[in-house]
């Protein structure tokens, strides 16, 4: 059978409560592009899971998702896309609890302004990735994929003490790489990380993750996922890949143990097709969205 939506999902069926969207937007790149192909990559790695029934939580998005195809949005003006999207989500979370497929992550800053002013209140943050993302420019530009955290803080649209980064690596300077410590909030460096990849090795994460919440006074929280979070022998099909990244075990054992954790939406971002070797990069990113969507059914008991 053909399928096209992710998981084979309907398309654009408002009724469903749980819906997955692509933006296909690149244009804020510093490397390699190609992320705008994410979306479709991703929906197509999603189809080798069949029924959709997750082993470890026993449930399917199935019978509860759609999904609403890609977002349009200008093609080279980050300012003007990120004003489209902002508009295009809003209406959206009224009716879904979201996972979106990117694309590059300059459009994870328009995504937290949607959801401030749908919440009315400032989110919580988990955001794994390779880059801080917390430079103050874009190699002279003011804006990018590598200054949305660092934008995000500034306008308020979530909490420094409950954000938490989850395997930062790269280079780059010591005030960018240590700004979230510097607030108050937490980085867990892919170094940190190291040969931990069980929620029983992982238990000092997941606790820092919940109490940080909990004093926050639990407000809805957002998890945003750069697939460069993975080390290139997972994830080769990306724009910025970083050597001596998390494993796909890491990344899923965090996943599937945040399950109390008041997840509100998603976002997976910077997939680049044209760098994948046999789908690998596709393929985590499938199954991470996927993993979402099972915990976030079953910490509702749906």
């Amino acid at each position: 059978m053909h399928k096209t939506g992710f998981l084979g999902a309907p398309l654009h069926d408002a009724s469903q409560p749980f819906a997955v969207a692509g933006i296909p937007f690149d244009s804020a790149v510093t490397n390699r592009p190609g992320a705008r192909f994410g979306p479709q990559a991703i929906r197509q790695a999603s189809h080798m899971l069949c029924d959709g029934i997750h082993p470890w939580f026993e449930v399917t998005p199935l019978g509860q998702l759609t999904d609403l195809g890609d977002i349009a949005t200008p093609n080279t003006a980050l300012a003007d896309a990120r004003s489209v999207l902002q508009a295009a989500v809003t209406p959206l979370l009224a009716r879904h609890h979201l996972a979106w497929l990117g694309g590059d992550h300059s459009v994870t800053l328009a995504l937290l302004r949607a959801y401030r002013d749908h919440y009315g209140q400032p989110l919580a943050l988990i955001h794994f990735d390779a880059h801080c993302d917390t430079w103050q420019d874009h190699f002279g530009e003011p804006s990018g994929h590598g200054t949305w955290t660092y934008e995000a803080i500034q306008e308020g649209l979530v909490i420094p003490q409950a954000t938490v980064q989850i395997g930062i690596r790269s280079a780059g300077d010591k005030a960018a790489r240590e700004y979230v410590n510097s607030i108050g909030g937490r980085i867990f460096t892919a170094r940190e990380l190291r040969g931990r990849e069980s929620s029983e090795q992982l238990a000092p994460l997941l606790a820092d993750v919940r109490q940080r919440i909990r004093t926050a006074g639990n407000p809805p929280t957002y998890l945003t996922l750069d697939i460069d979070c993975l080390d290139p022998a997972f994830a080769p099909g990306t724009g910025t890949p970083e050597p001596g990244g998390m494993s796909t075990n890491q990344v899923l054992s965090i996943l599937e143990s945040l399950v109390d954790i008041p997840f509100v939406g998603m976002d997976c971002v910077e997939v680049s097709p044209p760098y994948d070797h046999a789908a690998l990069t596709a393929n985590a990113a499938a199954v991470f969205v996927w993993t979402y969507l099972c915990q976030r059914i079953a910490a509702n008991g749906q």
